[in-house]
């Protein structure tokens, strides 16, 4: 195997998950990119496979690392993989810094503002930047090898691609931005859009589950007024932790809105286990015990638990329902954070036609005086569309972006193609980056198309590349 040398090359660890095959990898990067008073250093994780890279002329697939381990989103991606002998190309994906083992302070990463304060995009593109000169660099010769670079990501990820290509063009060739909602932000999006959208996967799926899911908002303030109502749920619903008080009761409904949305994002055709170990289109499953909205209130939420009992303990592992988080707190340590920065995400809910939810009105004050007393920083609602140029990609080019129209990040993503070379390629019956994942028998035609058009301009992208060379 092929390994790259360097004095930036700290260590290697050979790792086989998933039938996946790579090299652990670690790069010298600085804390702070942008300024010249900060001399801190940090070490960077990427995985690297090169079985088939032609290290004269093949591409680099380059994943750009979301929030969480980048094991997670590699042993996810199988889509990469796949391609990777076609295009004789090296397999790269690296993590996000404050995710997984990027920590730039390690144990102190989170301790305070001054510690926190590089965790941004901007920062980590700039990462991404440094890995890329340095995997580039032929050792036996002065200067670079003529390798182009691609860009790939799902979600947060497929954001980062995308802001790649139009931040680094020098860098990065093109981008497949996958579930990228570059769009979910103020004055982009209207609030309510991304709840809409998951509102309607649960009713065409049946029209009687997403009724059951509405009505169960007050079936769940009705039954918790008393205090033999909140025992009732707490030992029905087999929580780990009674409901004391209505915050306990407004925690129940938050998680329980989060497992929604969750298990709307990975509604895939297969079995998978990207946020949670899940059936083959698990809202179906979901949907199987909520038959009847016009139930009495506790055979309507019993109806709504065993629901809900198919993201939590589908394995029959868990002994209680843990209401802490529907998603990992390694991503929400980090994410938190970004998300009272510039990751500002108005989202909302109107109740009624349109939502199967409660509504939940955008509070942007509340929202800021939040992040101000947890992170001791006060959001602006502009940053994103400075650094990146929001709906304005006009000089963009080279940038395919791919919806699945069951995500409800697709609320905030580019549905439409905005020129010859940025295009929108929409999956209809497709959930939170089905695209980027592997093959899989149960593949629906649309997804399979969608494979297809992204090979179609990779191989375009490269044939352009080479010719300019």
């Amino acid at each position: 195997m092929f390994i790259l040398a360097c004095s930036q090359l700290l260590m290697i660890f050979v790792h086989a998950t998933s039938g996946y095959n790579y090299t652990t990898n670690y790069i010298t990067v600085p804390v702070d990119h942008f300024s010249y008073t900060n001399d801190d250093t940090f070490e960077l994780k990427y995985l690297m496979n090169d079985t088939y890279w032609d290290v004269n002329k093949g591409p680099i697939l380059f994943y750009a690392g979301n929030e969480g381990r980048i094991e997670d989103f590699c042993e996810n991606s199988g889509f990469m993989w796949e391609i990777s002998r076609e295009f004789q190309a090296l397999v790269v994906f690296a993590e996000h810094r404050y995710y997984g083992d990027s920590m730039p302070y390690g144990k102190h990463s989170f301790d305070d503002r001054e510690a926190l304060g590089y965790l941004t995009s901007q920062q980590a593109l700039a990462d991404f930047v440094d890995l890329i000169k340095y995997l580039r660099e032929d050792p036996l010769s002065i200067g670079k090898r003529p390798n182009p670079v691609f860009a790939l990501g799902g979600s947060y990820g497929g954001m980062l691609a995308a802001w790649f290509r139009i931040k680094y063009p020098a860098t990065v060739e093109g981008a497949i931005a996958s579930s990228a909602p570059i769009w979910q932000f103020t004055g982009m999006t209207p609030c309510n859009d991304f709840y809409k959208v998951t509102s309607s996967v649960y009713r065409n799926a049946s029209a009687e589950c997403g009724s059951t899911i509405s009505a169960s908002w007050k079936a769940i303030d009705d039954v918790t007024e008393s205090d033999s109502g909140k025992q009732w749920l707490t030992d029905n619903w087999k929580l780990c932790k009674p409901l004391e008080d209505s915050d306990d009761v407004a925690q129940l409904k938050s998680w329980a809105t989060d497992v929604y949305v969750a298990l709307a994002m990975v509604n895939y055709p297969y079995e998978a286990n990207f946020l949670a170990p899940l059936p083959a289109n698990p809202i179906k499953e979901v949907c199987k015990s909520m038959t009847n909205h016009t139930e009495d209130d506790k055979t309507l939420l019993m109806s709504v638990f065993h629901g809900l009992s198919v993201y939590f303990n589908y394995t029959g592992s868990a002994n209680c329902l843990d209401l802490s988080s529907a998603f990992s707190d390694d991503i929400m340590d980090g994410w938190g954070y970004q998300a009272c920065t510039e990751m500002i995400m108005p989202l909302c809910t109107h109740g009624g036609e349109d939502d199967i939810f409660e509504a939940y009105p955008w509070d942007f004050e509340g929202y800021a005086d939040y992040c101000e007393n947890r992170y001791d920083v006060r959001p602006t609602t502009d940053d994103v569309e400075k650094q990146y140029g929001g709906k304005n990609l006009k000089a963009a080019s080279n940038i395919i972006f791919t919806n699945g129209l069951l995500d409800p990040w697709s609320s905030g993503g580019v549905l439409k193609s905005l020129s010859s070379s940025v295009r929108a390629l929409l999956i209809p019956d497709g959930a939170h980056h089905l695209d980027l994942r592997a093959s899989n028998p149960n593949d629906t035609s649309s997804v399979i198309h969608a494979r297809k058009t992204i090979k179609h301009w990779i191989t375009k992208w490269i044939f352009e590349y080479r010719y300019r060379k």
